[in-house]
């Protein structure tokens, strides 16, 4: 009977997630006219208000903390876990700021979703290395335009029973070949709230972003990425273990 309940409750979920999406299509199309910059920004906005609404409707409470008070710079390269679906709804909740993500390129066939993923994210296709350095130089552009940007550095669900999966380098050498800081971020509660076995798993709930301090580039050189890499995973990887037991 509880499992049920849970996927009525998923379906329901799911149902309010393409509800709001489709309301807010014209919304979407409308800020698609100001171009990449001032239109990709209105996109985020949108999307906030968005989550805002679902979180609403479906009872997740999103709680955002910051490990250090210390001068955030930007533009920043954000990185954070990825364990779930649910931490893109948390991406755009808690980063009410210009920014633009990295995606893959199979989440744009999603129906209805996918219109707004293709308008909002810089796509990407790992298997194909041509198209890698394309999206590198793309989320270098947005950087000198002033607009951060975020990566999964795990690149995929990390389904083990580790913190996280083994990082990509991506993340790491913009970073050092743009010198801009990163931004790590922890979502230590999104794989409660729907976990990656089954989506049908949706559960109400606190659900947090842990702002871990920022890391600056003063002490890496542009040969440095594995020793960046190891420090972020490093940090990342106590943290959700402290946050997961609390």
């Amino acid at each position: 009977m509880k499992k049920f309940g849970i996927v009525l409750f998923s379906l329901y979920g799911f149902f309010m997630f393409i509800l709001l999406m489709l309301l807010l299509l014209p919304a979407f199309f409308v800020a698609s006219f100001f171009g990449p910059v001032k239109g990709g920004n209105w996109f985020y906005s949108i999307c906030g208000f968005w989550s805002d609404t679902w979180f609403f409707f479906i009872g997740i409470r999103p709680k955002v903390l910051h490990e250090a008070i210390t001068a955030e710079h930007r533009p920043c390269i954000f990185v954070a876990n990825h364990s779930s679906y649910m931490d893109i709804p948390m991406l755009v909740n808690v980063i009410r700021e210009p920014v633009r993500v990295l995606g893959k390129q199979e989440m744009a066939s999603i129906p209805v979703f996918g219109y707004v993923y293709r308008k909002a994210v810089v796509m990407v296709n790992r298997k194909d290395a041509a198209q890698r350095a394309k999206s590198v130089n793309t989320l270098k552009k947005v950087l000198s335009q002033g607009i951060s940007i975020f990566l999964f550095p795990e690149g995929t669900f990390n389904e083990s029973d580790q913190p996280l999966k083994d990082f990509y380098d991506g993340a790491f050498r913009i970073a050092l070949e743009t010198q801009t800081p990163i931004q790590p971020i922890i979502f230590p509660d999104s794989v409660n709230r729907l976990g990656h076995h089954s989506v049908f798993s949706l559960s109400a709930g606190t659900c947090r972003a842990v702002y871990l301090p920022m890391v600056e580039m003063t002490n890496f050189t542009d040969q440095g990425i594995a020793d960046l890499k190891q420090l972020v995973y490093q940090e990342m990887g106590d943290a959700l273990v402290r946050y997961r037991s609390k």
